[in-house]
């Protein structure tokens, strides 16, 4: 199993910040080469597709725990991602958060997924890290 936790502050309430982080069909316009749909609340599921063109994997995923504005966590049951992951919102104080992003996931591709983790998870952090710093711009850009 596979942890990854990236956070970013926003200069916004949490629930402003919440709104964004599930409004899956607004998922690309911070989520890096990603496109979603989906519900809320446990039950519900989620599909987000990632990578360019066709070329990519679908993430499939139903919410376990649903607590807005603070906290969300799925179940990724797709057959590259596989594990769970959970969203955050924590208030800092008046008009500031911070995002929590984790993933636990099994790795794909057995020996190779295992080998490959190390370099895989600098540039997955990367890019997560760039997408979470591209939700804060977007939600603050809205205040």
């Amino acid at each position: 199993m596979a942890e990854l936790v990236v956070t970013h502050d926003v200069d916004a309430p949490a629930q402003q910040v919440w709104d964004a982080l599930v409004d899956w069909d607004a998922h690309h316009r911070w989520m890096l080469a990603t496109r979603a749909r989906g519900g809320h609340g446990v039950g519900s599921s989620i599909e987000a597709f990632t990578g360019l063109g066709p070329l990519g994997f679908l993430d499939t995923m139903t919410i376990v725990v649903w607590e807005p504005p603070h906290r969300a966590v799925v179940r990724h049951t797709g057959t590259v991602v596989r594990g769970s992951g959970a969203f955050e919102v924590r208030e800092l104080g008046p008009g500031r958060s911070r995002v929590v992003w984790s993933e636990w996931v099994e790795l794909p591709f057995g020996v190779l997924g295992r080998v490959g983790w190390p370099l895989a998870r600098v540039a997955v952090r990367a890019a997560l890290a760039f997408s979470l710093r591209r939700l804060g711009r977007y939600v603050e850009r809205q205040r």
